[in-house]
């Protein structure tokens, strides 16, 4: 059953995407004047020889001496090739494991960020983004921007939602673009009918939440909806510990229930807010897969004598829920059944309303960030100015103390 959903989502997003040849064009990604990198390249340069900066960084970390952010700033904007990129990400490492690594600049992440774009090292970009404890790789919004849009141009959706997992695991869900294009990922992503272990059905499940509360419409609370229920399975099947670890959700139990109160939401609120069909045939069916997987455990016919079973022991409050399922299924279809009789469940596929959504808002949230974006590199570039005067005044400093040393040394040698 659950391929017939997502079967049918895939037609829908095929019917919209043949609506218009304009449309197929722009296929709602961010525009050119976002992705340009003009401004970027204007700004002032500090050119060095890659050489020469790793040979005084070597020696540096040799003399078990800090290396400065604005060395690891200057290697990064110098990158000139797909090679230099590699050896890039090894300073990034050492300094990501120095005294100083707390010192990485939010202009150096992106900047990283955007060489490895031009030298075709996008996975390099992506593996140290998905490693970024070891390699201090926190990039901005706008910069997660650039990175979720390169994978959608290529509609490589599995990489784009692995951006978007990143965005989820900083909470950094703020601007409006970053929520329509995640939403337009995960959802795209989702009508590839992908096959998805535990781990994913968690992520993609805390992004669709996680971002889905970021948008009180239609879109939003599908995402929530659908969130909610890959929790709400991951919950039932390997109980509430196997959600919320190493992730920014809420620690209790009851994802299912969570999921069943958007329902309840959208019933009982004014306007034109809907859940989408698909996205509710899609709950239905992880609701029946869960009371399968119920009724396969409670039944021992198959599983041998008791000495051949293997005990584990199950959470109080974890089985406490479990039981709950039939109540949920229950409270699911009389509360899609109330849904359905006020005209509030949408034909629309979930990826035909986040490409909508896309296309109507995407524009004027672009516009914002383009103007968040010049003064940041502003202020950006004002800091930098203000550490290469610090370095030159400390490196005057350090001459002018090394010359009276030498001066006292040869006065005494006199005396």
């Amino acid at each position: 059953m659950a391929a017939s959903v997502w079967k049918r989502c895939v037609t829908a997003a095929v019917k919209v995407k043949h609506l218009s040849p304009s449309l197929l064009a722009r296929r709602w990604l961010l525009s050119a004047s976002y992705t340009d990198t003009k401004l970027w390249e204007a700004r002032g340069r500090d050119p060095h020889n890659l050489a020469l900066l790793a040979t005084a960084m070597d020696q540096t970390y040799e003399r078990n001496l800090p290396v400065s952010s604005l060395s690891v700033s200057r290697f990064v904007d110098n990158i000139s090739s797909r090679e230099e990129v590699e050896q890039t990400e090894y300073y990034l490492y050492k300094f990501r494991h120095s005294p100083n690594c707390w010192y990485l600049r939010d202009w150096t992440v992106h900047d990283w960020i955007r060489q490895c774009f031009k030298y075709g090292a996008r996975d390099k970009a992506l593996y140290t983004l998905k490693n970024k404890v070891q390699y201090g790789i926190f990039p901005d919004d706008f910069t997660f921007n650039l990175l979720i849009d390169s994978f959608i141009k290529d509609e490589d959706f599995k990489g784009a939602c692995s951006v978007v997992e990143e965005v989820m695991l900083q909470e950094a869900f703020d601007l409006p673009s970053t929520q329509f294009l995640s939403l337009y990922a995960l959802s795209s992503y989702l009508a590839t009918k992908p096959q998805l272990t535990g781990s994913e059905e968690r992520a993609l499940g805390a992004s669709l939440l996680l971002c889905g509360l970021k948008q009180d419409n239609t879109v939003g609370f599908s995402a929530q909806l659908l969130g909610n229920a890959f929790l709400g399975k991951l919950e039932m099947s390997q109980g509430i510990h196997a959600v919320f670890k190493g992730m920014p959700l809420f620690w209790g139990h009851g994802y299912v229930g969570r999921a069943l109160a958007v329902m309840e939401t959208v019933a009982a609120a004014s306007g034109d807010v809907k859940l989408s069909k698909d996205t509710l045939d899609h709950v239905n069916d992880l609701l029946q897969e869960l009371s399968s997987s119920s009724d396969t455990d409670s039944s021992g016919e198959e599983s041998g004598s008791e000495e051949d079973k293997k005990v584990e022991e199950v959470d109080e409050d974890d089985q406490a829920e479990k039981d709950k399922l039939p109540q949920y299924v229950s409270r699911f279809k009389e509360l899609r059944s109330e849904l359905e009789s006020q005209g509030k469940v949408d034909s629309a596929s979930f990826q035909a309303l986040a490409t909508a959504l896309a296309q109507q808002n995407l524009s004027a949230a672009e516009k914002l960030d383009l103007e968040q974006y010049e003064k940041r590199m502003q202020g950006w570039e004002s800091e930098k100015k203000q550490l290469i005067q610090r370095e030159k005044e400390t490196r005057e400093r350090v001459e002018e103390e090394k010359r009276e040393r030498l001066a006292a040394k040869a006065a005494a040698e006199q005396g």
